[in-house]
């Protein structure tokens, strides 16, 4: 395991400096003039360039990315061009909305997508299967935008359920957390659905059937364990994605997230803000991973670490 964990690890840092150096270029690319926003429409050309020389701009790309990897080494993600705090403090004002829209999210996507997975398997070719996989369809398929604004139209103005968007308790968090639900239980629905149809015709699950065990011992006992090796990768990879920020949802429900951080910098191309979010997005992203790896062989001891 030892192993397995510091192979994990050296490959981390290298999809980590990946990450930095094409986010970095990509930015460095975009023709717009940072100095020139922070300073303003009406200042000097000598205003501008002193503040591009204090920001260190007005060095080549090596020299701007070399500064910035020599920052991050010592955990310093640097300081927004707009708002002249520092990253550090600015995503960690946004980290527990984003906690909160993550667990949210993956629990609806589990709690809508796995039973119907199930039943859409247990019902092979007859009508459940049919129409349940159709909602998984239309699920996954339907745009984060127009699915937010929808709910928000029925439950929010309509009905009066729930707020029209903001922040701050259960009933805020529910509508953005079912929008990301919705179109993440239609993928788990169908995953289910196929792993479970391939577990299901496995010998092993033949031989309990012929032992006399009962349908519904033959599903939990066996069938449901070997089929969530899948669902597990999943999760890790939905845990990444949504603690790097949902810009869509957070944008449509005013949820002060990491997406509406990373969107605001984006607008202003406030660098540090941009590099520092998907810095972070990668570490989560790449820990979740490992997260799943090491727990995969808690639920099938036949995976071993590799």
């Amino acid at each position: 395991m030892l192993s397995f964990l510091g192979s994990r690890l050296i490959q981390s840092v290298f999809v980590l400096l990946t990450a930095s150096l094409i986010t970095f270029t990509l930015v460095f690319l975009l023709p717009a003039d940072p100095a020139r926003m922070v300073a303003g429409p009406s200042a000097s050309v000598q205003t501008v360039n002193s503040i591009r020389h204090e920001m260190g701009l007005d060095k080549p790309f090596l020299g701007q990315y070399g500064a910035y990897l020599g920052r991050l080494v010592q955990g310093d993600l640097g300081r927004s061009y707009k708002q002249g705090s520092p990253v550090s403090s600015l995503m960690a004002s946004r980290i527990w909305p984003t906690l909160q829209l993550m667990l949210g999210a993956i629990a609806l996507e589990l709690l809508i997508g796995l039973p119907l997975g199930i039943w859409a398997a247990l019902q092979k070719g007859r009508w459940p299967d049919t129409l349940v996989m159709g909602l998984a369809f239309l699920g996954a398929a339907a745009p984060q935008f127009w699915l937010g604004l929808s709910l928000v139209y029925l439950l929010a103005y309509r009905f009066a359920l729930f707020p029209l968007g903001g922040y701050g308790g259960l009933s805020h968090l529910f509508l953005p957390a079912l929008t990301l639900g919705i179109g993440g239980a239609g993928w788990y629905a169908r995953m289910m659905r196929s792993q479970l149809l391939e577990v299901l015709n496995q010998d092993y699950i033949r031989t309990a059937r012929a032992k006399g065990q009962t349908a519904r011992l033959v599903l939990l006992r066996h069938a449901l364990r070997n089929a969530a090796l899948p669902i597990v990768t999943m999760i890790g990879l939905d845990i990444g994605t949504f603690m790097g920020g949902v810009v869509v949802v957070e944008s449509v429900f005013g949820w002060p997230g990491l997406g509406r951080l990373v969107w605001d910098a984006i607008r202003v191309i406030d660098i540090p803000i941009i590099v520092g979010v998907v810095i972070f997005s990668a570490v989560v992203i790449t820990l979740a991973n490992l997260l799943a790896d090491f727990v995969q062989p808690f639920i099938d001891p036949r995976v071993r670490y590799r």
